[in-house]
């Protein structure tokens, strides 16, 4: 054997031992989150290198929630799912990709961190957009999900009803009041990130209805000054659940590694990171060293108004539900 022959034969076996030790992956998950997920997966892969020996990449596939969810039921080998909607895992559950009991396995609903929604105008609110009543109003365009499509969009109509049904509305009121604001509703966003670029980059609207983590990612992307957030007097706490995709663990010997990846949300470091991108964390002394972050809102969980997340999905967004009665896809 020639030294040329020898030499490349080291190197295959180099790169076959390393491809055998660093595991790879896949991390679906919904678009706002991904600079999040860019930033907790580098500390993740060091602290697994550091208490495993062992080296670790992570991929990445990002879209609306719902979108990301039905990639993963027809096919796409994720290992994990990381959401901002329970009936997003939980549509995953019922198909047999994760665990049934998948809420259970992680602590706090297995939801490391949660959300809210609020409005982002343009800068100086030009058009003095306080609260969930100035949606309504005649001239007002609002930019929005589409509650079919993504999990950001659900939490938007969830909480103006909620809004409205704190405030005393009937059920009849909250749809009229809920109708007022999608009469106001240009064109629906398919995911997040794309209702962001609707309105800096396309210049829609007055108005971006969204999550409190967006505005983390809009002053990075865009440029400080180019928003105002606005926190109105009464919001939804949206948690952001995750779960194993079993079906991909089984197949790939990734299940460990996909446990480890999860549980690390929870740390003391990724908690951080999470408030760093405008994330609630669980932990509360963290919470707390962000308060200014994170306002103080009136917060109602979605079991307060709804019943169950099961029970707002049927009645609001499965077709012929509520959101069908209220919104036209133009």
């Amino acid at each position: 054997m020639n030294t040329f022959t020898r030499k490349a034969l080291a190197a295959l076996l180099l790169s076959s031992a390393w491809t055998a030790q660093a595991q790879t992956l896949l991390n679906a998950s919904y678009d706002v989150a991904r600079e999040f997920y860019k930033d907790y997966n580098a500390a993740f892969v060091a602290h697994y290198k550091k208490s495993t020996g062992k080296d670790v990449k992570i991929d990445q596939a990002h879209g609306g929630s719902s979108a990301q969810a039905r990639a993963v039921n027809d096919g796409l080998d994720a290992d994990v799912v990381t959401m901002n909607t329970t009936t997003d895992v939980d549509f995953l559950a019922g198909t047999g990709v994760v665990a049934k009991d998948w809420s259970k396995r992680f602590a706090h609903n297995a939801s490391p961190t949660t959300s809210t929604m609020l409005f982002l105008t343009r800068n100086g609110n030009p058009k003095n957009i306080k609260d969930w009543d100035d949606l309504t109003r005649p001239g007002i365009q609002v930019v929005v999900v589409n509650p079919k499509t993504g999990g950001n969009g659900r939490m938007a109509y969830l909480a103006a009803w909620g809004y409205a049904k704190k405030k005393g509305a009937s059920d009849a009121q909250a749809f009229e009041f809920v109708s007022k604001i999608y009469k106001n509703v240009p064109v629906l966003a398919k995911g997040g990130r794309d209702a962001t670029t609707i309105f800096l980059q396309r210049n829609i609207g007055d108005v971006l209805v969204t999550f409190e983590s967006e505005v983390v990612s809009v002053d990075r992307e865009f440029g400080t000054g180019k928003v105002d957030a606005v926190h109105p007097s009464i919001s939804i706490v949206a948690e952001n659940p995750v779960a194993v995709v079993e079906r991909s663990v089984g197949k790939k010997g990734t299940a460990d590694l996909a446990k480890a990846y999860l549980e690390y949300l929870y740390s003391d470091e990724a908690q951080e990171i999470a408030a760093k991108h405008a994330l609630r964390p669980r932990n509360q002394a963290v919470l707390k060293k962000y308060s200014t972050t994170f306002k103080p809102i009136q917060l109602f969980t979605v079991q307060e108004v709804f019943g169950s997340f099961e029970q707002a999905q049927k009645v609001h967004f499965n077709d012929g539900g509520q959101f069908d009665k209220i919104y036209t896809v133009k």
